[in-house]
């Protein structure tokens, strides 16, 4: 069930902790003032070394879901498919969780700034993969 007046919530899945934390960061930053959509990290594994961890992955989007849905960005491969793992399995993720086709660092500014501003889903899903059209030259 969608929640329409609460902002839909963005996951960060790194390799990394600290990347994952630091790109979280930079995008509530970029949100500008007022409420921030809810962003988390869920970067490296247990016992701080690099990798991705289901375990985090889930905790994170339970932390952000605020019913509205959850867009789910990753860095690299092997992130992807322990997200594709666990929506799969069907009850690991909060309903309406997507997993993002997006730049990590612009994909990730563009959705917690869209979700920020009030968009739903789709519009946070849209905005992030807008972000391979961005041209640095």
């Amino acid at each position: 069930m969608s929640a329409p007046d609460q902002p839909v919530g963005v996951v960060l899945v790194s390799h990394s902790r600290e990347v994952a934390e630091s790109v979280a960061r930079l995008a509530a930053g970029l949100a500008g003032g007022g409420a921030t959509a809810p962003v988390a990290p869920a970067g490296g594994t247990e016992d701080g070394g690099l990798g991705t961890s289901a375990e985090r992955i889930s905790a994170a989007a339970a932390q952000v879901d605020r019913g509205s849905g959850v867009a789910v960005l990753v860095d690299l491969g092997s992130a992807v498919l322990t997200v594709k793992a666990l929506l799969a399995e069907g009850d690991e993720l909060p309903e309406n969780t997507r997993l993002v086709d997006a730049p990590f660092v612009e994909g990730a500014v563009a959705a917690v700034v869209s979700a920020s501003a009030g968009a739903d889903l789709e519009a946070v899903v849209a905005s992030a993969q807008e972000a391979y059209t961005y041209r640095k030259q």
